[in-house]
C-alpha cells in the first residue's frame, strides 16, 4: 500500500460504475489518492448487506462493469478488495445445492453447523460465552429438501451463512477467490469479519488463538500471490494492538471516537494517550461505510476490569454528543432503530457528527493525516456529506444514512465547496510532501493542545492544534522554505509541495 491517502467507496454510489470512478480519479480528483478500496463489487451489489453477501464472490456485478474495467482502474491506482471470509449468501449456488441435496451435496461440509462445533451438544453457558456485538444467537435452523434439519451458524444475518473455514471445500472456495484477485491485479485484501471466522467450543469464538492461527494461514496464502492483508476487527483496544503485531495492517477504529471526544470537550488527554499507544502499521479513518464505533474505545465487554480509552460514562456522553450535533438524525439510524445489525456503532456522517462545522472537520482530518499510518477517506466524507435521512426512510437500513448515492451534478456542486477544496489540498499535501516518509514526533503540551512533527532530512511538516479554541498552525517546507499556515483558506495553496521520487 502506498504511503498516500486512499479512497474507500462503493463504486455505484460514487460514480455509477468502474468507468465513472476511473474518470473521477483521473479528472477532478487527480492526485488526491494513491489507491482505492472498492467496497464489494461482486455479484450482486444490492443483496441484504450492500454487497457483503455476494452470490458469486468471483464475478463483478455487470451493472458496474467487468474484470476488464477493474484491470483498467488498477493500471493507474492500486486496488484493495474485500475477501469476505466468514460467510456466503444464502442465495449462493453452494448453499442452494446444500438445501436441495442435503448431505449428498458436494458443498455440505462447507457450511458450519452447530454440531460441528459442539458435537456433544451446547450448554446454555456455552452459547452465552460466544461473543456477540448484537442481540440474539448466531444460529439459524434450516431444512433441506431431503427433510434433514440443520442449525447453521449465521453470525450476522440469516441471509449470510457462515462457512467452516477449516473444511477443504471452504479452503478451495477462498483460494479460488484469491486466485481471481491475483489474476486481475488486486494488490491488497481486507479480511472482512475475520474475527468471527473460527468457532471454538468453550471460547468466545472471537479473536481467539485459533483465529490468529487462521489469519496467519490466510495471510500466507495472500502473500504467496503478492497480495497484502488488512485485518478488519472492531474490538477492545488492547486486542487491536495485539493484532497489529501479527499482521500487515490493521484499522485504527479508535481514532474517530477519540477525535470527536477531543473536539467536543476541547481536551486532548485521551487522544494523546492513544497516539502514544496505537500501532503505526494502521489504516487511519474518520468515517467508514459502517458506523462510528464505540466498542473500540470503551471498556472490555468480556472483562470490565479492563479499562477503555474512554470510560463508560464518556462513551455515553460521546454518543449523545453525536446525536445532538446531528440534530437527532443519527438517533433515527442507530441502536435498535432502523434494522441495525451492529448495536455498538453510531450511524452518522462524520461531518454531521461535528455539527457541519467546516473548521472542526478540517482539524479532524488534519489529525488523521498527521498520525502515523495510511489515511483512508470515505467517499461521503470526501465531499463533507450530510446524513441522508431520505435514503434512511426509503430503505429502513440505519447504515444507509451514511451511504448516499451521488449524482454527477451533486459531485460537481460539492467540489465547489471551500471545505471540500481545502480537504483535497490537504490530501494532496499528504500524498506529495517528503516529510511524511520520515520520522514522526509527538510533542508534549497542555490539556487542550496537540502537536506532531514529521521530519525527513530538511523537509518538515508540523501540525499544532488547540482543540478548545479550534485553531491550528501548520508549518511545512515549500521549495526549501518553511511556510506557516493558520487559516483553512490557505490550505488550497499547498498543492505544490515537493513530490517524492
Amino acid at each position: 500500500m502506498r504511503n498516500q491517502a486512499q479512497l474507500i467507496t462503493y463504486v455505484d454510489r460514487l460514480a455509477g460504475d468502474f468507468a465513472g470512478v476511473r474518470d473521477l480519479l483521473q479528472g477532478p480528483l487527480h492526485g488526491v489518492f494513491g489507491g482505492i478500496h472498492a467496497l464489494p463489487f461482486f455479484d450482486p451489489i444490492d443483496g441484504s448487506d450492500a454487497g457483503f453477501d455476494p452470490i458469486d464472490h468471483r464475478e463483478v456485478d455487470p451493472r458496474l462493469g467487468s474484470w476488464q474495467d477493474v484491470d483498467e482502474l488498477g493500471s493507474s491506482l492500486p486496488i484493495m478488495a474485500d475477501l469476505i471470509v466468514n460467510h456466503v449468501s444464502a442465495k449462493s449456488p453452494q448453499f442452494q445445492d446444500f438445501l436441495a441435496r442435503g448431505h449428498d451435496s458436494p458443498h455440505a461440509r462447507m457450511f458450519l453447523t452447530l454440531d460441528r462445533v459442539f458435537p456433544e451438544g451446547a450448554t446454555e453457558q456455552d452459547l452465552l460465552t460466544i461473543y456477540r456485538p448484537r442481540p440474539g444467537l448466531p444460529l439459524t435452523p434450516v431444512q433441506a429438501a431431503d427433510r434433514s434439519k440443520h442449525i447453521v451458524w449465521t453470525t450476522f444475518t440469516p441471509a449470510q451463512i457462515d462457512i467452516d473455514v477449516h473444511a477443504p471445500e471452504s479452503r478451495a472456495y477462498l483460494e479460488a477467490i484469491l486466485d481471481r484477485f491475483a489474476t486481475h491485479g488486486i494488490e491488497m485484501v481486507r479480511l472482512d469479519a475475520v474475527g468471527y471466522a473460527v468457532k471454538t467450543a468453550g471460547t468466545s469464538s472471537f479473536m481467539t488463538p485459533e483465529t490468529f492461527a487462521f489469519i496467519d494461514e490466510l495471510t500466507a496464502l495472500c502473500h504467496a500471490r503478492g497480495i497484502e492483508v488488512l485485518v478488519e476487527v472492531h474490538s477492545y483496544w488492547r486486542k487491536q494492538v495485539e493484532i497489529a503485531e501479527k499482521v500487515d495492517l490493521v484499522y485504527d477504529f479508535a481514532l474517530p471516537p477519540l477525535v470527536l471526544h477531543a473536539l467536543y470537550t476541547g481536551r486532548t488527554t485521551r487522544l494523546r494517550r492513544w497516539a502514544r499507544l496505537r500501532p503505526h502499521n494502521a489504516v487511519t479513518v474518520l468515517d467508514t461505510h459502517d458506523g462510528i464505533g464505540v466498542i473500540d474505545v470503551g471498556p472490555d465487554a468480556s472483562n470490565v476490569e479492563n479499562l477503555g480509552l474512554l470510560s463508560a460514562e464518556e462513551v455515553d456522553e460521546l454518543v449523545e454528543g453525536i446525536h445532538e450535533h446531528s440534530h437527532g438524525s443519527s438517533r433515527l439510524a442507530t441502536g435498535a432503530a432502523a434494522s441495525n445489525v451492529d448495536l455498538y456503532q453510531v450511524n452518522c456522517t462524520f461531518f454531521d457528527a461535528l455539527g457541519a462545522d467546516d473548521r472542526a472537520y478540517l482539524i479532524a482530518r488534519m489529525l488523521q493525516v498527521w498520525l502515523p499510518g495510511v489515511p483512508q477517506i470515505y467517499y461521503v466524507g470526501l465531499f463533507a456529506g450530510h446524513n441522508d435521512v431520505e435514503l434512511l426512510h426509503a430503505t429502513g437500513v440505519g447504515r444507509d444514512i451514511n451511504r448516499h448515492h451521488y449524482t454527477p451534478a451533486e459531485i460537481e456542486q460539492a467540489m465547489t465547496r471551500p471545505v471540500v477544496q481545502q480537504q483535497l489540498a490537504l490530501l494532496r499535501l499528504r500524498n506529495t510532501h517528503a516529510a511524511f516518509d520520515g520520522d514522526w514526533t509527538l510533542h508534549d503540551g497542555g490539556d487542550h493542545e496537540l502537536a506532531m512533527t514529521w521530519t525527513n532530512g530538511d523537509e518538515v511538516a508540523h501540525l499544532a492544534v488547540d482543540l478548545a479554541a479550534r485553531t491550528f498552525e501548520l508549518t511545512v517546507t515549500v521549495d526549501g522554505q518553511q511556510r506557516s499556515i493558520t487559516e483553512v483558506t490557505e490550505l488550497t495553496g499547498l498543492g505544490a509541495a515537493p513530490r517524492r521520487a
